[in-house]
C-alpha cells in the first residue's frame, strides 16, 4: 500500500487530454466559456469539470506538458487547481533520436525517472506500445499509460479506468 506521502503521481499532457485537437467533431468542439484577451484560443476548450474530476483522484497530478509553466499560469486557473510540479525536460540528446526512431516518446525516459519507482498514471494522446513496454522493463513501480483520443479529450471511459488504477495501487 502507498501511503499519504507517497500518493500514486498522474502525470498530465495538455494538448489531446485537456484541449481536443484535430478534426472537429461535426458539431465543433464545445466551448467552455471565452479565452482571455490576446491568450491562445484553445483554451476555451478547457472543460473546467476536468479540474474536480482531476483532483478527486487519488494521485499527486504532475504537469508533464510542453506547455511547462504555462500550463500553471494559463490551464490550472481555467480547472480551479492550484500551481502543481512541473516536469522539466531535458535538451534533445542522440539517445532521443534513437528513441524516436523505435518509437519511444520523447517524455518516457524522462517520467520514468521523474517518477524514481513511484506508482504513476500517464495521460497523453501519443502513446504506444513501445512506450508500455519501455516502462515495464525500466520502472520498478505500477504504471498505468492511459492514451487519450486526442479529438474527444480525457472521457468517463479514461476516468474511470484512472479511478480504478488509483484506488488499487492506493489500497483503497
Amino acid at each position: 500500500m502507498t501511503g499519504p506521502a507517497q500518493r500514486p503521481l498522474l502525470f498530465l499532457d495538455v494538448d489531446g487530454p485537456l484541449i481536443p485537437f484535430g478534426a472537429p467533431p461535426p458539431h465543433g468542439y464545445p466551448i467552455h466559456g471565452p479565452a482571455a484577451t490576446g491568450a491562445n484560443p484553445l483554451l476555451a476548450r478547457i472543460d473546467p469539470a476536468h479540474g474536480r474530476r482531476l483532483a478527486a483522484l487519488q494521485c499527486d497530478l504532475v504537469w508533464a506538458t510542453t506547455w511547462m509553466d504555462d500550463a500553471n499560469d494559463c490551464v490550472a486557473p481555467r480547472l480551479g487547481l492550484p500551481r502543481l510540479p512541473v516536469v522539466r525536460w531535458p535538451e534533445p540528446s542522440d539517445v532521443d533520436a534513437l528513441d524516436a526512431w523505435n518509437g519511444l516518446h520523447g517524455k518516457t525516459r524522462t517520467l520514468v525517472g521523474w517518477a524514481a519507482g513511484r506508482p504513476f498514471a500517464w495521460v497523453d494522446d501519443e502513446l504506444t506500445d513501445a512506450d508500455r513496454a519501455w516502462v515495464a522493463a525500466h520502472h520498478r513501480g505500477h504504471a498505468l499509460l492511459q492514451r487519450v483520443d486526442p479529438g474527444q479529450g480525457l472521457g468517463d471511459a479514461d476516468y474511470a479506468a484512472l479511478e480504478e488504477w488509483s484506488r488499487r495501487v492506493s489500497g483503497l
